[in-house]
């Protein structure tokens, strides 16, 4: 697994960023799982209360205009696969936390070889990204993100979302959006309880406590994935449908 020094990496992604005039924005994690991360360093984790306040998937989130997105970056070569990074990532001033991750990855930050460059055998390698978002992208991150896939095909993107941004009309621009990150090859889907229990013990400082479900937690994800289904497949909602009803959800 490569390995990064964490203090080196901060300085050079703020440098890189200082000209977006984003650089407030970054909260980065250690490359390594949590209990490698020294004591002074466990500030980059994700506050408990931060954490449940901005990824609670409740009905009416008011209030919440931050988008946060956690991700793990996974390189492959061949049939093996490891973990290179993982961190979060907000927005602010402005930028979209979406674009703030673009641009991580076109100045080489979390992918190098992304493009063929950085060592002399990196033509060959493939990265898996993961994404949990505290709400699903924009109209106008989707079709940034799409773009971007289209030019970089070893590179795979799956989002996990806890709330669904603006996509309560059918004509929203939010629901093509959506449409089009799953015809560029994203994989999109709500976060359940096994999604937060693991961003739980991996974004966030928990000490060593156990992510314990909200009320509501899971009929609101029944009612997300309905809703998700309905945008990305609508040819299939009505089989969904009937399929809740049976199992009375």
């Amino acid at each position: 697994m490569q390995a990064f020094c964490l203090v080196c990496l901060q300085n050079l992604l703020i440098r890189i960023l200082s000209h977006f005039h984003s650089a407030s924005t970054l909260d980065f994690n250690q490359s390594a799982h949590s209990s490698f991360i020294s004591s002074p360093c466990r500030s980059v984790l994700l506050a408990q209360k931060r954490f449940i306040y901005n990824y609670k998937n409740v009905r009416w989130a008011k209030g919440r205009h931050e988008t946060y997105l956690c991700f793990v970056v996974k390189r492959r070569n061949g049939p093996n696969s490891h973990s290179l990074d993982f961190g979060h990532l907000r927005n602010r001033s402005g930028c979209h936390v979406e674009v703030l991750f673009l641009r991580l990855l076109g100045a080489g930050a979390l992918c190098p070889g992304l493009w063929g460059y950085g060592t002399p055998d990196s033509g060959g390698l493939c990265y898996s990204v993961t994404w949990f978002c505290s709400w699903s992208p924009c109209s106008d991150c989707s079709y940034r993100l799409a773009q971007f896939l289209s030019q970089t095909p070893n590179l795979r993107l799956r989002i996990y979302v806890s709330r669904l941004y603006f996509c309560d009309l059918e004509d929203s621009l939010e629901r093509e959006g959506l449409r089009l990150l799953q015809r560029a090859g994203v994989k999109i889907t709500i976060m359940g309880y096994e999604d937060y229990f693991y961003c739980w013990h991996t974004f966030v400082a928990c000490r060593n406590s156990l992510f314990k479900a909200w009320d509501g937690l899971h009929q609101n994800y029944v009612r997300l994935a309905r809703k998700l289904n309905h945008i990305l497949q609508p040819g299939e909602a009505e089989d969904w449908n009937d399929a809740f009803e049976i199992l009375g959800l």
